[in-house]
């Protein structure tokens, strides 16, 4: 709309909360609407119009004293009382109302037909209709969607530093009003009063010597578009702001609809996801202007259905970090413009696009049919950089009805799995593509060693002895009974407490293993004649085919004490075919930061260094019987190592020659738990268990019967 327009309608509600610059800001409802039409063309005005809008008494609170004022002021006008307001109308009755009166005013002047609101600033619509509307699931008329903001108008006569400094009265007073209406208003400013001024205004405004034009409103988007967004993008940071507390299931047409009256950016919404790949219930929103994202910080605990929601500022480096992109195949998959996108998680990983277009057409007439936009192409699986599949899928629908017809299909199955549904944007299929395009073949944590101690190569000489086995993919219900059958006849080459489960922080099976083979010979035959086999579990009665590499006993030592396998050129190889590690490597040394003979003498060889044991959650210890010590700085933990049980107990060889003795410890509590609290404080040190004893009673201590002796074999080192 560029030119003039016949009619503006002077606009101002007034809600049971607060009023001026804060108003909407408490998210209290709508009692009052007051409006007058001006004619532009003859410049007269028509009559004052108000409704009295009934609150919805389910919604009351205990604030009553500020609902009183309201209706107070509102009898005092009316001379109606408290029976007015009780027969008043609901608020989406009171809106169609307003456009009914509104359109018979209009047609009855037979001036024009062009019509459009005219309100002091934005709050009015966008900060408290349109979200009133929204919470309560209202058809807002469509002349709510467009308006002029007066202090915009205005302030193109009357330059104003700041729009906020602007009010009914600053206007009044620079453009000269008449005194008594000014100071009539000055005090007391009542909706029907603050309206007059208003109207006075436009008047003004429309006669000489400003003669302006009210062309060009402000609009209010009437849909969130979806969209893509690249990593090359600038996005400005006034625009962006982080959503928290936000349902788990909440959409990113949800979220559009708790800033509705606010215009996003196209593809705007970015739901953030956790480490394992689920919603956190954050969400970064990016708005068209600084001034919308002011007002949605004005929103701060407002309310989603039960749940209220945080409102942060953001910069625009937080957003492309979620919603940014750079791949060429998830901007062809979501170029496609008014597409719903479902998410699919938990599919098995030898699902084809045939599959799935079956699960959701299937060929049963009894099942219902929601066919997938695009066929194949309507398909993204997300796959990791090697290749491998991660379980999850996005897959497009033409309609919202096709889209909600799949949504029923949660957790049916698909071959032997259930497959878990959700209903996803655009920048979730970003944030998850970008989450595992860029994730390391082995997952652990930075190392808290780093910034502590110098920087000194971790890495493993080239050309070790690759006497040991990694397992990869293990069901997490798999016990050291299920890796032994799984080993089969190579179980009698495992060395003794050679056999290393890896535990994630929750102390869970990772998924994980490590063994210690007697030789490279067999380490190398039991890969190639057990990789991709199928593994059982006795205590589940999932099954999943387990990837098996030899490996040396450096680079096991290397990812139990936190590094990482990835871009050293010690990483397995991509799990496509039956292809193995190398039995070397080349890569490039570090560069040494100590001379030779400094490093020597500040720091012995890493063999030899005994660090302090990490403290970790009791359960959880870990309790080696080797001369090596992994310890445990990572975001994997190893368990105990365990043995075969055909086999006896072996001690293991000793490098330290130095005679046994005892521990004394005193100051045990009554309430101890005997020796499992012992093994707890000793954990990292080697020590044979069945050497642990306490003395609770008896004739040797009976004068201290919270005692304890500890024997400490030969191969503890104390430091």
């Amino acid at each position: 709309m560029t030119a003039q327009v016949d009619y503006l309608v002077v606009v101002f509600t007034a809600t049971s909360g607060a009023s001026g610059d804060l108003l909407g800001s408490d998210e209290k409802e709508l009692v009052q609407l007051v409006w007058q039409l001006v004619d532009v063309k003859n410049k007269k005005l028509g009559k004052v119009n108000e409704l009295l809008i009934k609150p919805d008494l389910s919604d009351l609170t205990e604030e009553k004293e500020e609902e009183d004022v309201v209706e107070e002021s509102v009898e005092q006008e009316n001379g109606s009382g408290a029976d007015c307001v009780y027969k008043a109308p609901s608020v989406d009755k009171a809106l169609n109302m307003f456009h009914l009166q509104l359109t018979n005013e209009v047609n009855s002047a037979g001036a024009g037909t062009s019509v459009c609101l005219c309100t002091d600033g934005q709050l009015h619509i966008r900060q408290v209709i349109h979200p009133e509307a929204a919470s309560k699931n209202i058809l807002v008329p469509d002349c709510f969607y467009s308006f002029f903001d007066l202090r915009k108008e205005f302030k193109k006569h009357f330059p104003a530093p700041d729009l906020k400094a602007l009010n009914v009265h600053t206007m009044a007073e620079c453009i000269l009003l008449t005194r008594h209406l000014f100071t009539l208003t000055f005090h007391v400013l009542l909706p029907v009063y603050a309206l007059q001024v208003m109207s006075s205004v436009v008047l003004a405004l429309l006669s000489e010597p400003f003669c302006h034009t009210f062309s060009n409103p402000e609009r209010v988007s009437e849909k969130f578009e979806s969209g893509t967004c690249s990593k090359m993008e600038k996005v400005c940071d006034n625009t962006v702001i982080r959503a928290r507390g936000l349902p788990w299931q909440s959409s990113d047409q949800d979220i559009a609809r708790f800033f509705r009256g606010l215009n996003i950016a196209k593809g705007g919404v970015a739901l953030c996801l956790n480490a394992q790949g689920r919603r956190n219930g954050e969400a970064l929103v990016r708005f068209v202007s600084e001034e919308h994202r002011e007002l949605a910080l004005q929103r701060h605990k407002h309310h989603m259905g039960n749940r209220y929601i945080e409102v942060y500022k953001a910069t625009g480096e937080d957003f492309l970090k979620i919603a940014g992109g750079t791949s060429h195949e998830v901007a062809m998959f979501l170029s496609r413009e008014d597409q719903i996108i479902v998410r699919m998680r938990g599919l098995p990983f030898t699902a084809t696009h045939e599959q799935v277009l079956a699960f959701f057409s299937p060929e049963d007439e009894l099942k219902e049919t929601c066919p997938v936009s695009g066929g194949k192409d309507g398909i993204l699986f997300v796959r990791y950089p090697d290749g491998r599949p991660t379980g999850d899928a996005f897959v497009l629908f033409a309609c919202e009805e096709h889209a909600q017809c799949a949504l029923r299909k949660h957790k049916e199955i698909l071959g032997k799995r259930y497959i878990e549904l959700f209903k996803s944007t655009a920048a979730e299929v970003q944030q998850v593509l970008n989450r595992y395009s860029s994730t390391p073949l082995i997952s652990v944590a930075p190392a808290p060693l780093i910034p502590v101690l110098p920087t000194v190569s971790l890495l493993p000489p080239p050309g070790g002895v690759r006497d040991c086995l990694r397992l990869r993919g293990l069901p997490y219900t798999a016990s050291i009974e299920d890796i032994l059958t799984f080993l089969g006849e190579f179980t009698q080459d495992i060395r003794p407490h050679g056999v290393h489960m890896v535990l994630n922080q929750q102390g869970r099976p990772s998924g994980d293993c490590f063994i210690q083979m007697t030789s490279a010979e067999r380490a190398l035959q039991a890969s190639q004649r057990l990789h991709k086999h199928v593994m059982s579990s006795q205590r589940g009665a999932n099954s999943r085919y387990v990837e098996v590499f030899p490996c040396s006993a450096e680079e096991m030592g290397l990812v139990l004490m936190g590094g990482s396998l990835s871009g050293t050129g010690l990483s397995p190889p991509p799990c496509k075919s039956r292809r193995l590690s190398p039995p070397s490597y080349s890569f490039t040394p570090a560069p040494p930061v100590l001379p030779p003979e400094a490093a020597a003498a500040l720091y012995p060889p890493i063999g030899q260094v005994v660090l302090a044991p990490r403290p970790l959650p009791p359960g959880h210890a870990y309790y080696p019987a080797s001369a090596q010590l992994y310890m445990n700085y990572a975001a994997y933990y190893p368990s105990p190592p365990g043995s075969p049980n055909t086999l006896g107990f072996f001690p293991s060889p000793s490098s330290i020659a130095s005679p046994g003795g005892l521990v004394r410890m005193p100051g045990l509590t009554y309430n101890s738990n005997g020796v499992k609290e012992l093994i707890n404080a000793v954990q990292g040190y080697q020590y044979a268990p069945e050497d642990a004893f306490m003395h609770a009673h008896g004739p040797v201590h009976t004068h201290d019967p919270t005692r304890t002796l500890l024997t400490q074999p030969k191969e503890w080192v104390c430091i």
